[in-house]
């Protein structure tokens, strides 16, 4: 009798100690998925913020603009009457010009990647703010070129020769704006392009 009862205290005891290590064991999984899940949300939580530091440094990246500063050849003869704000313009028929591809960019940091595509002749990008595009620029007739000082200069790929290539970034708003080459005389004869910044 002495000795059924005490195997009945072992077989409890085995039991108790094996429900304890159960228990134990499910204490230590749920804690492992606790930790598991907590790591899980930090990783997804970094990984959210540099989606948004990467989309916030493509927002800031400069916006590229190709420009092509051209002409007919040193053969053809300047055509004056080409200057930006003239009436009633054939652009067609100018002997000279400026092509940005795009012709319009988000406002902020902007590239301008200007060449040169001309074969003989010297040509020079400069951008203009337009406080109102319904105004020509201002123009010194004697010199046959734009005033820049008090045309809104923001900028310029300086005199570039033949076939030669330069780069220009700048902060732009939101806005019109032209680009112009004012060399002497290539103004009017239609080396310019409006220009369009977007918020």
């Amino acid at each position: 009798m002495i000795q059924r009862k005490a195997d009945r205290a072992r077989k409890c005891n085995h039991a108790i100690a094996a429900l304890k290590r159960s228990i134990a064991g499910v204490g230590s999984t749920g804690g492992c998925r606790e930790d598991f899940a907590v790591k899980t949300m930090v990783k997804s939580a970094a990984l959210g913020f540099a989606a948004v530091v990467a989309m916030a440094a493509a927002a800031q990246a400069a916006s590229t603009i190709q420009v092509s500063l051209w002409d007919k050849g040193a053969d053809t003869p300047m055509t004056p009457g080409f200057a930006y704000g003239t009436p009633n313009l054939d652009m067609s028929k100018a002997t000279m010009g400026i092509t940005a591809t795009p012709a319009t960019a988000k406002a902020g940091k902007v590239t301008f990647k200007v060449k040169n595509s001309s074969k003989d002749t010297i040509h020079e990008m400069i951008v203009m703010y337009l406080a109102n595009p319904k105004d020509p620029l201002p123009y010194i007739a004697a010199e046959n070129r734009v005033d820049e000082d008090k045309a809104g200069d923001k900028g310029e790929v300086s005199e570039l020769d033949p076939g030669a290539s330069g780069t220009l970034t700048v902060n732009l708003k939101p806005g019109k704006y032209v680009l112009i080459c004012n060399v002497p005389g290539h103004f009017a004869t239609g080396m310019w392009t409006e220009f369009t910044v977007k918020p």
